[in-house]
C-alpha cells in the first residue's frame, strides 16, 4: 500500500461511514479494485478511528452536554438509551466475531448485502411525518438493526436511520441517535481488533497518518451532507446507488 492508496481508502471510508452506503463493503471492494492484499486489518482500524473523531468533533457540543449532566434526568436516560442500543451489536460482534470476519473477503456477500441496503433505503420513501421520542424499546430495535450492519455491505448509518424514521422519530433525531450509537460501537470494534495480535500488521506512520486525516476530514463533510439530505427527505436516493454497486460487485 502506498500513500495514494491510503488517501483513496481514507476518503472512501470518510464518505461511506456516514453516507448510507456501507463503509465496510466499500473498503472491501476498494482494496480489491486497487489490488491491495494487506494482511491483518490495521489500516481499517486507523481509518475507522479517523471517522470516529469526525463524529466526536461534529457532535462535540451534544457529547459535552450529555457527559456534564447539564440536564441530569435527560442525560442519564439518553446515555442509557445508547447503552441499550449498543448491546445487540456488542453481543453479536463478540460471539460471532470469527465467522463475520470471513465475510470481509467475500465480494458476493458484500454485493448481496449492498442490495439489501438498497431496499432498506427505499423504505424511507414511505416515511410519515411524526414527532415521537426515543424510548428504551426504540433504542433496542434500532440497536438490533445496527447489529445486522456488522455484515459488510449493510450500511450501519443507513439501516439505523431508516429504522428510526420508520418508528416515527424525526429525521434529525434519528440521525443524531444513529451517530451517537456509532461512538461506542466503532470504539469497541477498534479496541478489540487492536488487542487481537493476529489482526495487527505494521503500517508506515506516514501512510497511517494519510489514511487517518483523509477519513477524518471527508467524514466531517459527509456528516454535514447527510444531515442536509435527511432534511430534504432524499435518503432513498442512495438506494439506487447501493443497488447498482451491489450488482457490479456480484457480476464483476
Amino acid at each position: 500500500m502506498n500513500i495514494v492508496d491510503a488517501a483513496i481508502l481514507g476518503i472512501l471510508q470518510g464518505l461511506t461511514e456516514f453516507l448510507p452506503v456501507s463503509s465496510s463493503g466499500h473498503l472491501v471492494l476498494g482494496q480489491d479494485l486497487l489490488g491491495i492484499n494487506q494482511p491483518g486489518n490495521s489500516f481499517e482500524i486507523i481509518v475507522h478511528i479517523g471517522t470516529l473523531f469526525s463524529v466526536l468533533t461534529f457532535f462535540w457540543t451534544d457529547i459535552v452536554s450529555l457527559l456534564s449532566f447539564s440536564n441530569h434526568k435527560y442525560s442519564i436516560k439518553y446515555i442509557l438509551y445508547i447503552i441499550v442500543g449498543t448491546l445487540p451489536a456488542g453481543v453479536i460482534g463478540l460471539v460471532f466475531k470469527d465467522s463475520i470476519s470471513l465475510f470481509f473477503d467475500n465480494r458476493l456477500v458484500v454485493g448481496y448485502a449492498l442490495i439489501c441496503t438498497s431496499f432498506i433505503l427505499f423504505l424511507s420513501f414511505f416515511k410519515k411525518t411524526s414527532n415521537k421520542s426515543i424510548s428504551f424499546l426504540f433504542a433496542f430495535i434500532i440497536g438490533c438493526s445496527q447489529a445486522i450492519a456488522i455484515i459488510p455491505g449493510i450500511s450501519r448509518s443507513g439501516i439505523t436511520i431508516c429504522i428510526a424514521i420508520l418508528l416515527g422519530l424525526p429525521s434529525k433525531e434519528a440521525a443524531r441517535f444513529s451517530f451517537m450509537l456509532a461512538i461506542p460501537i466503532i470504539s469497541g470494534a477498534g479496541l478489540l481488533n487492536a488487542l487481537d495480535h493476529n489482526n495487527i500488521t505494521e503500517i508506515p506512520i506516514f501512510i497511517g497518518l494519510v489514511g487517518f486525516m483523509s477519513s477524518f476530514f471527508i467524514g466531517l463533510i459527509a456528516l454535514k451532507c447527510l444531515l442536509n439530505l435527511l432534511e430534504k427527505g432524499k435518503l432513498y436516493y442512495f438506494g439506487i446507488y447501493c443497488f447498482l454497486i451491489g450488482i457490479f460487485s456480484i457480476l464483476f
